[in-house]
């Protein structure tokens, strides 16, 4: 069993969890993520590491209520525990590796969060600020009510910027109008994490590939089972055919097929819906470990 030795609410769906892990906490680094089960006939839940304390043995996951497993996860409290906790899984982020890291510290970097984005930044946020490389994040939001993690990032961030869609705080609109903004008042940049909901991700890189500014994007948004086993989170990189969750959950956002993925994501989830792309598919239907069988 895992416990929760912390719950917050972030806002009216938002919440935060530090959980009890040391095996996990000892291994993970910035862009991987976990899976968690509530209890033995719960739901498999991947959600990416928004930190962690290898001292404490502790992992810090935040999580938006949108069905039936997240609503039982957020009646969770402070002393109840998780059946499982699995992980680290995925590849880490690219800019957390330290043998790139003098080149990485070359580089002008700047972090898009959308919504819920926000915490799987913040990891790599903190990790680069501990290794000495200066980043600029942009928080994106509905409105005001629905940011967090403000304080945190800032400790963390040399420069941060918010944005509001209704101009409840901040900047007044998108976290790509406030790139544009940044841009147009002679801010340059050469590398570009945007993380967030799937739509905001494709018009971010839109905007930054006609900026010229290489970017990377997390898929997590699209994965359901989290070990290739199921192939929901199947999606198309230049020529090459992915799985967002051993293969990712980042790749290069200039190359990711966005349309394609939102519309596989939204139709893998009938019945009917799974049995067209299995026809459509062929031999790349099912997941990343190439024996799982699919749905037979």
């Amino acid at each position: 069993m895992y416990p929760i030795v912390k719950k917050e609410k972030l806002s009216d769906k938002i919440f935060l969890m530090v959980v009890k892990a040391p095996r996990v906490a000892a291994g993970c680094l910035p862009g991987q993520f976990i899976i968690v089960k509530i209890d033995e006939e719960g739901e498999r839940i991947p959600l990416t590491i928004c930190d962690y304390d290898r001292a404490e043995g502790t992992i810090t996951i935040v999580f938006q209520t949108v069905g039936a497993s997240t609503e039982r996860m957020a009646l969770l409290n402070e002393g109840d525990a998780f059946a499982d906790f699995v992980g680290p899984l995925g590849q880490p982020s690219e800019l957390c590796l330290e043998e790139d890291l003098e080149e990485t510290k070359k580089k002008s970097i700047v972090f898009i969060a959308g919504g819920v984005g926000t915490a799987p930044v913040y990891p790599q946020v903190k990790w680069l600020k501990e290794h000495g490389v200066k980043t600029t994040v942009i928080i994106g939001a509905r409105s005001k009510d629905i940011l967090f993690y403000e304080d945190e990032m800032r400790e963390v961030a040399d420069e941060l910027y918010l944005a509001t869609d209704d101009g409840s705080y901040g900047f007044h609109g998108n976290g790509c109008q406030q790139l544009q903004a940044l841009v147009d008042s002679g801010k340059k940049y050469d590398h570009c994490v945007a993380i967030g909901p799937m739509i905001m991700m494709k018009f971010v890189c839109l905007l930054t590939k006609e900026l010229g500014i290489p970017t990377v994007v997390s898929m997590n948004p699209i994965m359901v089972d989290g070990t290739g086993m199921c192939g929901a989170c199947r999606l198309v990189v230049g020529d090459e055919v992915k799985f967002a969750c051993v293969d990712g959950p980042e790749f290069d956002g200039h190359l990711v097929d966005f349309d394609q993925a939102m519309a596989r994501a939204k139709q893998y989830k009938t019945e009917e819906g799974r049995a067209l792309l299995k026809q459509q598919e062929g031999d790349t239907h099912h997941g990343g470990c190439g024996n799982c069988g699919g749905d037979e």
